[in-house]
């Protein structure tokens, strides 16, 4: 039997749904259920059923409307009587509300202890459980009134869990705001969900609607927790959840305790491979960590300017990480740092000494070895929670698991090393203990009499991998030594057309727990894959792969859907990176095709300096030519040399990012130079995008070498509509800026640069957001000081925290006109002076002097002082 009371009240019995009967036996139902196996006094009952006008007779009333119940139930031994009331006789599981509660708290528990996985399902699975408003079909407002709050609650930890994972639904949550306008919680949930999906511009909406909707409905401004969550927005922190923990974390209190107490700026996590230091490193930080995945990479700065979500710029990687995090409060995990320990240590020690808020937990074999490390090693698991772990992996593959004493063997034999007794538990489902505890024995019997000086996972997780193994058949070893050439794991797609085998057999090696899935991709742990890509590599074909998506690509990066490219090779970067290195070693024009096609793709991610390094590897691997590609090739290596390579180039041009990269060294072209054949050919092009951007040129040039606003404005509003035609945003957003700087309507400049900031927010560009926002506050001065001035505030934020020096200067002067408007001669000159320290070279920065030198002139003009002064 089960009652259901959120929505109309039911009744189930084994063989269907029950005709519970009218209001008053329903009501009785309902107020039984919410007191399930609880006494409910008489009095209670007949308040509930009558309320303030009850018969003369209601004991007698109320006995009758128990019996018309029970025939309705068909079982009268369900509604007990006891001298003090009535009794509904079901298990609290047995009535929806019961388990509903139940299942909420666990999830809240779970979200609490920092497990949003497991707080999701137990959330999601406690709101299916409603079908309606509750108690939809009978009077009873206070009873529902509580249970709706209850949802309410159970509704906004869902979608913190969810926020958490990073998969939160915009569209939910916006439409729990427009029901509850002032949940300021809410409120906020929609600011983190919009800047996960990389929508920075409108999460800051968001805020500026909270703020105005609540000064005009309350008279108050927004809470200190808002204001919290609009600054992590305003510096650029995406607030990437740390990796998603798809199991429980086991043991490990007395490190947990350690590396709580400890005041050390510094901690580096010590041990074997296989030893839980990354799981270990992940409980320990609070949700708003940034996390470091070093394992794929090679150059540590560039991980974590992309763990950031930074682009580089003039500045180095560690300045731009400088700047980013000097004056913020953080917790910096760097993962899996013993084959890069230099760069490690180094940028360590760098930001250590120049962000002194900052805090580094770091993991590694090794120790970092510089000033201030203090050491917290992680040691096998103790007995009792080698078992524990062991108990609990294995129920999740054989739920009926009972450790016995052959459990205590495995977990000794396996010197408590986590990883291994993962793989071993994983085997419940088709072996006994008795039979893994034999088969573990023989192996490490006979590798304790190998080289005891070998590396401590070819000690014992050698012998792991290896039983592992052993159990899979032909096929299965194939695909996981070809799976093991990706560093970065692999789709479905991936895995059929490189590795040339069927899902069967790729659902084989996720049921044998040697291959993981998640989110789409297949991956393998670090120690699997170095033992399986020790017995075959697919190099060539891996980076004939990369290099057939990344063409596919190239154009879709400037079309409609190229949100969703640009996703799709971020999530393959690992990948595209080891594509790019093994072809510079073994095929060189192979990789340069491949440089070529990802180099827009980079310019927009902003990864040029990762891929400097190859770029010079594969320059001194291939020989000159007059071709496109290799003109790409020298922009990311040589940029020196471009220039001359340029002129040799004829076209056609098929890779913008040769063209971006031409205008940002050369910068505008000289009217009165004679012309080249491959401006020609540019401007000949069929290629829309290209159209758009010379259109986008044309509008420029017609303004700033003729003054020919009409040609500009036409110009402009054609490369738009090239643009938009192309559902293309970063150029859209280009020539937006451009009509607003041309328009001599303020208020259409506000709108057109407000249009701007939206498409370029969709990318997730923070460049271009911050320059866009600090050209807005440009265009307000005349109108709106004082919100003038909060843009030019933001636009100094996400400059500082992009690392964009002239950005940063042209904020900084704007702000100086404002304290000039407002008598603070002293504050403006300030300003101005540092904003001319900012400035170095390049083109870009001499406009952006030109402006600050002139402002500066005009302020020492009215403070009767010379420039030079």
């Amino acid at each position: 039997m089960h009652v259901g009371i959120l929505g109309p009240v039911e009744a189930h019995s084994p063989d269907g749904k029950l005709s519970v009967g009218g209001p008053r036996p329903r009501t009785l139902l309902a107020v039984l259920a919410l007191r399930v196996g609880d006494i409910v006094p008489l009095d209670r009952l007949i308040d509930e059923l009558y309320g303030a006008e009850p018969p003369s007779d209601a004991a007698n009333a109320l006995q009758g409307q128990v019996s018309r119940l029970r025939r309705a139930l068909g079982d009268a031994s369900l509604i007990e009587f006891h001298p003090a009331g009535y009794r509904l006789a079901l298990a609290p599981d047995q009535v929806d509300a019961h388990r509903f509660a139940s299942l909420a708290a666990e999830g809240q528990q779970a979200l609490e202890q920092g497990d949003p996985q497991v707080a999701e399902s137990l959330l999601a699975e406690a709101l299916q459980l409603w079908r309606g408003p509750a108690l939809a079909d009978v009077d009873a407002p206070g009873h529902a009134t509580r249970l709706e709050q209850q949802r309410s609650a159970a509704t906004s930890a869902l979608i913190a869990a969810r926020i958490r994972l990073g998969k939160a639904d915009v569209q939910e949550i916006s439409s729990l705001v427009q029901q509850h306008p002032l949940d300021e919680r809410l409120r906020g949930y929609l600011m983190q969900a919009l800047n996960q999906q990389g929508r920075q511009a409108e999460a800051l909406q968001a805020f500026e609607d909270a703020r105005s909707l609540l000064a005009e409905e309350l008279g108050t401004d927004p809470s200190p927790e808002l204001r919290a969550i609009h600054l992590q927005i305003l510096r650029g922190q995406t607030h990437r959840e740390l990796p998603a923990q798809l199991t429980s974390f086991v043991g490990r209190q007395e490190e947990l305790r350690r590396i709580a107490s400890l005041t050390a700026r510094l901690i580096t996590l010590t041990g074997p491979g296989g030893a839980g230091k990354t799981r270990l490193a992940l409980q320990a930080a609070g949700p708003d960590a940034i996390f470091v995945d070093l394992a794929p990479v090679k150059d540590v700065p560039a991980a974590a300017l992309q763990a950031l979500g930074l682009k580089e710029t003039v500045l180095a990687p560690e300045d731009r990480l400088t700047l980013a995090l000097r004056e913020r409060e953080a917790l910096l995990i760097l993962d899996n740092c013993e084959h890069v320990i230099v760069q490690a240590a180094q940028l360590a020690q760098h930001l250590l000494s120049s962000c002194p808020s900052l805090r580094i937990l770091a993991t590694s074999r090794e120790p970092l070895g510089i000033t201030g490390e203090t050491l917290c090693p992680v040691p096998p698991l103790k007995p009792e929670q080698s078992v524990a772990l062991f108990t609990d992996r294995a129920r999740l593959v054989n739920p009926a698991f009972v450790q016995d004493q052959h459990t205590v063997d495995i977990c000794r034999e396996l010197d408590g090393l986590p990883l291994a007794i993962e793989l071993a538990a994983a085997r419940t489902r088709t072996l006994t203990t008795a039979d893994i505890s034999a088969r573990l024995s023989d192996r490490f019997r006979l590798l304790t009499k190998g080289n005891r000086a070998a590396a401590p996972r070819h000690q014992t997780l050698r012998a792991v991998v290896e039983w592992s193994w052993d159990l899979l058949d032909s096929d299965e070893r194939d695909l996981a030594a070809s799976l093991a050439t990706f560093s970065g794991g692999a789709t479905l797609e991936a895995v059929e057309q490189v590795c040339r085998h069927d899902i069967e057999v790729l659902e084989a090696l996720v049921d044998k727990s040697l291959v993981d899935a998640a989110d789409g991709r297949y991956r393998m742990l670090v120690t699997i894959r170095e033992f399986c890509a020790e017995h075959k590599r697919v190099d060539a074909e891996h980076a004939a792969y990369f290099l057939d998506l990344a063409l596919r690509a190239d154009p879709e990066l400037r079309q409609r859907n190229q949100v969703q490219w640009f996703a799709r090779l971020t999530a393959e970067h690992a990948n595209l990176m080891q594509a790019v290195e093994w072809a510079t070693e073994h095929d060189p024009e192979l990789a340069l095709r491949l440089v070529s096609a990802l180099s827009w793709y980079w310019y927009v991610k902003g990864s040029r300096t990762e891929v400097k390094g190859v770029a010079g590897k594969l320059l001194a691997r291939v020989p000159e030519q007059s071709t496109e590609d290799y003109v790409i090739l020298l922009a990311l290596a040589a940029p020196e040399r471009m220039q001359d390579a340029l002129a040799g180039l004829t076209g056609p041009i098929r890779r913008p990012f040769a063209l971006v990269a031409w205008a940002m060294l050369s910068g505008p072209p000289d009217p009165f130079a004679p012309r080249t054949e491959l401006q020609n050919e540019v401007e000949r092009s069929d290629d829309p995008w290209i159209k758009g951007l010379m259109g986008f040129s044309k509008a420029y040039l017609s303004w700033a070498a003729d003054g020919d606003r009409p040609a500009a404005i036409e110009n402009s509003r054609s490369a738009l509509r090239q643009f938009q035609d192309l559902g293309e945003r970063w150029g859209s957003a280009q020539v937006l800026d451009v009509l607003a700087t041309l328009t001599e309507d303020p208020h259409e400049a506000l709108a057109l640069t407000d249009e701007a900031l939206r498409a370029v927010g969709e990318l997730g560009a923070k460049e271009e957001l911050a320059e866009l926002r600090g050209r807005r506050a440009d265009r307000l001065l005349d109108i709106d000081p004082d919100e003038a001035e909060r843009d030019y505030l933001q636009a100094l934020e996400m400059a500082t925290q992009a690392g964009l020096a002239a950005t940063r200067a042209l904020a900084n002067a704007g702000l100086a006109k404002i304290a000039q408007r407002r008598g603070d001669l002293a504050r403006a000159e300030r300003l101005l002076r540092e904003a001319q320290q900012e400035l170095g070279f390049g083109w870009m920065h001499n406009a952006a002097k030109q402006s600050v030198e002139a402002a500066l002139a005009d302020l020492l003009t009215e403070l009767g002082r010379t420039p030079g002064a």
